[in-house]
């Protein structure tokens, strides 16, 4: 029996499609703090699967273009967004793409002006999310750290884990706002940077 991506998280969502429908508390905290006053914009969900993060986004204003290699999570995300927006918001507002996200190589070049990652973890799309934000842009990031093999439950294989310190290193070339790892409940990173702004050769000169 295969157990690849697609079969494992198709599988998920088809025996609990409840569990997938509200948001994640950082993501709420996050925005409140760090994007209160930003017009919303365009952001990018990257394996954001059912659309639990997207759908939330999309009622704030957001245009969310919502990527994952399950094909039943993105029905799922479809069938929530039309539910909670209605079909025509939901379809102004939130597009989906599947994609097999351990083959993906280019994610755009400052396209978004924000990018979240929800428990999802590959490491050599690092690089591709700090591309994907505009000048300005903000990302949100909280996956599991290797510290979750202390707990009975959660994933097991280490390259799904973040190493200590590892996610603020990865993105230490954005302005990290906010970061912090825990290990009440579930051991966890949690990352908010943004990338900064460069000046034009005429700002400069005017400075």
């Amino acid at each position: 029996m295969p157990h690849d991506d697609k079969t494992v998280w198709n599988q998920k969502y088809t025996e609990a499609p409840e569990k997938w429908l509200d948001p994640d508390a950082f993501l709420l905290r996050s925005c409140e703090r760090f994007l209160a006053g930003i017009q919303p914009g365009s952001a990018l969900d990257v394996g954001g699967g059912a659309g639990r993060q997207a759908i939330w986004l999309a009622q704030q204003g957001w245009h969310v273009e919502l990527v994952d290699v399950s094909d039943v999570g993105l029905r799922l995300a479809e069938e929530n967004a039309e539910r909670t927006l209605g079909k025509t918001r939901a379809r102004e507002l939130i597009s989906r793409r599947q994609a097999d996200l351990s083959s993906v190589r280019d994610l755009g070049r400052e396209q978004y002006d924000l990018v979240i990652v929800f428990f999802f973890l590959r490491r050599e799309l690092f690089p591709a999310l700090a591309r994907a934000l505009k000048p300005g842009g903000t990302l949100i990031y909280r996956t599991y750290t290797i510290a979750q093999l202390g707990f009975e439950r959660g994933p097991r294989d280490p390259r799904f884990l973040l190493e200590p310190g590892e996610l603020r290193e990865a993105f230490a070339a954005l302005r990290i706002l906010h970061y912090e790892e825990t290990a009440r409940d579930k051991a966890v990173a949690e990352l908010v940077a943004r990338k900064i702004a460069v000046a034009s050769n005429r700002e400069k000169n005017e400075a």
